[in-house]
C-alpha cells in the first residue's frame, strides 16, 4: 500500500519591492507524446480544476496541461467553475471512463467522502493538488502537493509589521481583510495564520475591523472593498487572501477618492504578473509568494502513484534534492 504524507512545495517566498513575475500562459488542452510511465501505454489523468477565478488558478491550468502533454499524459480536464458539484460530477465521470489516476483542486474542504470512497472502490488513486481536505479516512487519497496556506497567512503578518514601520504608521491598525471563497483551504487556513501571529504579537495594536469573502475574484474584491469603505471609511490596512481580490479592492478604493499603498496599505498573498505591477506602482505594499506551477511535481506523483511505487519515498528524495540546493544557496560567494 501506497504510504500517505503530504509534499509542500518549495518554500513561500515575500515580496516587498518592484519587480516582475510572468506566468507564462498557454493554449492548452489535450495532452500529446508518444509516452508516459508504466511501459508503452499512457498513463490517463483526469483532473478536476476549481475553475478560472483568477490569475494565480489560470497559470495553475496551464502549469497542468503543459506538464501532461510534456509527459506524455492522456489529461482528461475538467472546469468546475468554482462548483463543488460539477467537480463531484467531473470525478464520477474519471471513474466511469476508468481512468488510472484522479487528482483534484477542491472548491471546499468538506463534503469529499462519499465520492472518494466510489474512487477507492474502483481502485482508482487520488492525488490531492493545491488544496486539502478535511476527511476522517485518509486512505481516500494518496497525497497532497500543495502549499502551507498557514504559513502564507503568518508571513503576511510579518511582513506588513515591515509595511508598517516603512509608512512610519504609529497607534492602532484597523485591518480589513478580503477572504477566499468561504469554505476552501487557503481561506481558511491563510486567515489562521494571519490571526496567530497578530494575537500572539499584536494583540493590543492590530484588530481585524470588517472581514468578508470576494470569493478570490476581481470583481468580488472590488464589490466588497466598496463596502468596507463604506461602513469603515477609517480602515489603515486591507489583507487580502489573493492578489486579483487585491487589485479589485484598489480600484474602489480609488474611486473613493483615496491612495491605494499610501491611505490604505495592502497585502496580498499570490505573486502574479498584475499583482507585481500594483506593486511597481505602489498601490500593493506587499506580496507573499505562492507559486502556482505546479504541474511538474504533480506528473511526478502521478507516474510514482501509477508504478506503485512508494510516495513516501519520492518525498523524501524530493526533500534531499531541496536541502541540498539551499545549502548550495547559503555557501559564499567569490567576488571579482
Amino acid at each position: 500500500m501506497l504510504n500517505r504524507r503530504n509534499f509542500l512545495t518549495a518554500a513561500v517566498g515575500v515580496a516587498a519591492a518592484t519587480g516582475l513575475a510572468a506566468c507564462a500562459k498557454e493554449d492548452g488542452g489535450g495532452t500529446g507524446g508518444s509516452s508516459g510511465g508504466g511501459g508503452d501505454k499512457k498513463i490517463t489523468l483526469g483532473f478536476s480544476q476549481v475553475g478560472s477565478e483568477s490569475g494565480w488558478r489560470s497559470a495553475n491550468t496551464d502549469s497542468v496541461k503543459s506538464a501532461a502533454k510534456e509527459a506524455g499524459y492522456n489529461l482528461k480536464f475538467s472546469d468546475a467553475q468554482q462548483k463543488q458539484e460539477n467537480q463531484i460530477s467531473a470525478i464520477r465521470s474519471f471513474i466511469a471512463q476508468k481512468v488510472d489516476v484522479i487528482a483534484f483542486s477542491p472548491v471546499k474542504v468538506t463534503g469529499w467522502d462519499a465520492v472518494l470512497q466510489e474512487a477507492k472502490a474502483a481502485k482508482i488513486p487520488v492525488v490531492l493538488t493545491d488544496r486539502s481536505v478535511e476527511t476522517k479516512d485518509e486512505s481516500l487519497f494518496v497525497t497532497l502537493v500543495g502549499s502551507d496556506f498557514t504559513d502564507e497567512g503568518r508571513r503576511a503578518a510579518k511582513i506588513l509589521e515591515k509595511v508598517l514601520e516603512k509608512a512610519g504608521h504609529k497607534g492602532k491598525v484597523k485591518i480589513a481583510q478580503l477572504e477566499g471563497t468561504t469554505g476552501s483551504a487557503p481561506a481558511i487556513e491563510r486567515a489562521k495564520g494571519f490571526k496567530e501571529v497578530m494575537d500572539a504579537e499584536h494583540k493590543d495594536d492590530w484588530k481585524i475591523v470588517v472581514t468578508q469573502t470576494g470569493d478570490f475574484t476581481r470583481a468580488g474584491g472590488k464589490q466588497v472593498m466598496a463596502a468596507f469603505l463604506q461602513s469603515n471609511p477609517d480602515i489603515d490596512v486591507l489583507f487580502a487572501h489573493n492578489d486579483d481580490m487585491a487589485i479589485g479592492a484598489i480600484q474602489s478604493i480609488e474611486a473613493a477618492g483615496k491612495k491605494p499603498g499610501k491611505d490604505i496599505l495592502i497585502v496580498s498573498i499570490d505573486g502574479v504578473k498584475d499583482g507585481f505591477v500594483a506593486m511597481s506602482e505602489g498601490k500593493i505594499n506587499a506580496i507573499v509568494e505562492c507559486n502556482p506551477l505546479l504541474g511538474p511535481q504533480l506528473m511526478e506523483v502521478v507516474k510514482t502513484v501509477k508504478d506503485g511505487g512508494s510516495v513516501e519515498r519520492w518525498i523524501k528524495t524530493k526533500e534531499s534534492d531541496f536541502m541540498q540546493d539551499q545549502a548550495k544557496d547559503a555557501l559564499p560567494t567569490r567576488k571579482y
